[in-house]
């Protein structure tokens, strides 16, 4: 077996709050976002894992959870490689927009199409397989090696980007990942054997919760 990977989703943020699309935007955590990355922490520190590097997007939300949870884990100094290859899913027009106004402007339909679909762009945005598209070879260069190389490596980021790591590592199909939501806050830790595949997976906490 080779190294572990632990994968968290940032914590709710300012805009999840207010149900707009968010994208590319930045806002910050809100109060409940800030204390469940600290609830993450501690499901991590549990485990007694130890990070050797940490990687996240370089939108606040993300980089505020990981700064929470290296603080909480007692890894104030882990170095952080940031890249927008790990950005949440640009939605294009839609960023910004209030998502039952959108509904309005566009149609229940072809807004649930733009949200759930795995290959439709909303105007202006990325699908889920262009966000894919960004993340794997990034995943591929730069985090995977690290792991098969027995190291512990912490990636704090965003629903979509996340979903596409997920969708490779549990070998999920277009149409199963398009239906899987991952809870803010809530740490997946995979240790992958020596061919990349996964060895095991843990989830520490309630994904029931997802949004």
């Amino acid at each position: 077996m080779s190294g572990t990977l632990v994968l968290v989703r940032h914590g709710q943020s300012e805009w999840n709050l207010k149900n707009l699309f968010t994208g590319w935007k930045d806002p910050d955590l809100t109060e409940l976002g800030i204390e469940e990355a600290k609830t993450g922490a501690q499901a991590i520190k549990a485990t007694g894992l130890k990070f050797d590097v940490a990687f996240t997007s370089v939108l606040i939300r993300a980089q505020h959870t990981l700064d929470l949870i290296m603080d909480g884990i007692g890894q104030a100094d882990l170095p952080v490689i940031r890249d927008e290859a790990l950005n949440e899913r640009d939605y294009g027009d839609l960023a910004g927009l209030n998502k039952d106004d959108a509904r309005k402007k566009w149609g229940e339909e072809q807004v649930h199409i733009w949200r759930r679909s795995y290959d439709v762009p909303p105007p202006g945005g990325e699908s889920l397989r262009d966000t894919g598209a960004r993340v794997w070879p990034y995943y591929m260069t730069e985090i995977l090696p690290r792991v098969l190389r027995g190291e512990t490596v912490l990636v704090a980021a965003h629903g979509n980007s996340l979903r596409s790591l997920v969708m490779v590592l549990d070998r999920m199909s277009r149409e199963e990942i398009v239906k899987l939501n991952l809870a803010t806050g809530v740490p997946m830790v995979y240790k992958l054997n020596a061919d990349s595949t996964v060895a095991s997976k843990e989830v520490l906490g309630d994904m029931s919760k997802a949004h």
